[in-house]
Parts: C-alpha cells; sequence; structure tokens
C-alpha cells in the first residue's frame, strides 16, 4: 500500500529540533513519512535530523523552497544560477536524510508569494524560459542521480506559478529535460483550478508521478470538500502509483471576515483527531481501490 505522509508545516514554519516531538506524534496518528520544507542552511542539523525520524520510525520527502532569487526561469544568470544551485544543494540534503524524493514547484518564478502578477511574455521569452528551464533541470538532475535522489517537478495553480501549471505543460517539459532523475508530482489543490479532469490529468502522467499530494479543494481535511477520491485513487490505481502520497491539510478552522487564506498560520488548537481521521480516510480509500480491482 502506498505510504501516506504529513507535511511538516502542519505544525510548524520554520520545523526546526524543538518540534522534533512532532515525528513521533505523526506516527502515532497513522503517518508512514513526513514532508519536510527543505531547511535552508543552519536551520537544523541533518544528521540529528535523520536520527530523530529513524526513531520516529518515519521517513522523509523533500519540498522545495524556490524564489524569484533562485529561480531557473529566470532571464537574470545570477537568479538561474542559484536555482540550480538550490536544487544540488536539496539534492545534498536529501542524501544526507536518507531522502530519495525532492518536489515542489522546482522552475521558479512565484507569483503572488513574491508578490508578483503575472505578465504577459512574448514567444521567444517563453521558449527562452523553457529552455533555462530545461538546460537547469538537466544539470540539477545529473547531480540529483549522483546521489540516488529523484527530482519532482509540480504544477503549480495560475496565482503560483506562470511557467508550469498543467500536467500537460510538465509532460512538455519533462521530455525535454529527458533525464530519468527529474520526474512529476501532481497536488490535486492544484488540479482543481486547472485540469478538465484529476483523474484523466493523472492517467495522462502515468509513470512519470513519483510523489502525489493529495489535498482538498479548500486545503482543509480530507474528505470535507469538493475531491472526487473514489475517481482520483481509481486513477493512480490505473497507472500503478506505488509512491508516497503526502496531505497539507493546513487550512486553518477559522472562518471570520478577512482572513488570509493564502497565508500559512500555525496551529490554534489540537488538530489530533482530524489529522488521525486524515490519514484513515486516504488509506480506506487506497485499500478500497486496491480490493474492487
Amino acid at each position: 500500500m502506498n505510504p501516506v505522509g504529513l507535511i511538516s508545516m502542519q505544525f510548524a514554519r520554520p520545523f526546526t529540533a524543538e518540534h522534533f516531538p512532532h515525528f513521533a506524534g505523526m506516527r502515532r496518528l497513522g503517518y508512514d513519512f513526513v514532508e519536510l520544507l527543505v531547511p535552508e542552511p543552519g536551520e537544523i542539523d541533518l544528521a540529528e535530523t535523520r536520527r530523530a525520524l529513524e526513531a520516529a520510525g518515519l521517513f522523509v520527502v523533500l519540498a522545495a523552497r524556490v524564489s524569484l532569487q533562485r529561480n531557473l526561469s529566470s532571464d537574470d544568470p545570477a537568479a538561474h544560477r542559484a536555482g540550480i544551485d538550490y536544487l544540488k544543494y536539496a539534492a545534498d540534503c536529501a542524501a544526507a536524510l536518507g531522502a530519495v524524493i525532492v518536489g515542489g514547484p522546482l522552475t521558479g518564478n512565484p507569483l503572488v508569494f513574491a508578490g508578483r502578477p503575472p505578465q504577459p511574455v512574448s514567444e521567444e521569452e517563453r521558449l527562452s524560459r523553457k529552455a533555462r528551464c530545461v538546460a537547469g533541470l538537466k544539470e540539477a538532475g545529473e547531480h540529483a542521480a549522483g546521489l540516488g535522489v529523484m527530482l519532482a517537478v509540480e504544477p503549480l495553480n495560475r496565482f503560483e506559478s506562470d511557467v508550469l501549471c498543467t500536467t500537460r505543460q510538465a509532460i512538455e517539459l519533462l521530455d525535454a529535460v529527458d533525464h530519468p532523475a527529474v520526474q512529476l508530482m501532481l497536488d490535486t489543490f492544484h488540479m482543481h483550478m486547472e485540469e478538465a479532469s484529476i483523474a484523466e490529468a493523472i492517467r495522462l502522467a502515468g509513470r512519470r508521478i513519483v510523489h502525489f499530494q493529495a489535498n482538498e479543494n479548500h486545503r482543509g481535511f480530507p474528505g470535507t470538500g469538493a475531491t472526487d477520491w473514489v475517481a482520483v485513487f481509481r486513477a493512480l490505481h490505473e497507472t500503478g502509483y506505488q509512491g508516497p502520497i503526502s496531505l497539507e491539510p493546513f487550512r486553518r478552522n477559522d472562518d471570520r471576515f478577512g482572513v488570509p487564506f493564502a497565508q500559512w498560520r500555525p496551529p490554534h488548537e489540537d488538530e489530533s483527531e482530524r489529522l488521525a481521521a486524515s490519514a484513515e480516510f486516504i488509506k480506506s480509500h487506497i485499500l478500497l481501490t486496491e480490493y474492487r480491482r
């Protein structure tokens, strides 16, 4: 059965040594791994983190954090170079932690979280962005492959990226990169906005998927939104996907007027019961799909 994990920012951001006790808590709640944001240099001791994970019985998947200053898509040579170097650093961190996957919006060019709107680009610039992403992913992918690490490129919704938003766009990019260490991750939260059919997009991606995020359309706890989970897991099963499935249900229980849902907020109440139910919900769908087949 696919392992099911939980993102570290469910509890804290940044996630540091003081938060390591949450690892055991995740395991008790029914999770098999933690999706940890790639730590910034000096944020945590990687050897100590690996020991804490192993003591709790968890493995780890890393989630990259890009910016305009480390940005594969950038026409600024310094930012483009920093984007490549960051992905190499992320792969180094993964190897030190015993992880085999680094996922996220590796192509860069963040929008809302970088404080910038999307702008029209010429056809020449569109193709140049693609060429820069391809070159960067080839170089970073080669470095990752030497460490036994896979880079998983994630399409984001139109408000968070203006270079990679759909599964079909991702496949075009991966075809151009053509490196076995550079593959695909999908997130149902973003897919709700950009795919005509989440299930068909999963089937289109097929064997390229190496990481999957099972998130509701409103980023709440699984089973409380509009996602057709039966269709999602049937499609995953049809592709033969056996990899990790992580949850990011960090929309807090707070619907007051004017609360900015786009911004991460720390938990203000004990969410343990709902997190345990979420793990069980996802695992039950995995098992039900396997049984029906």
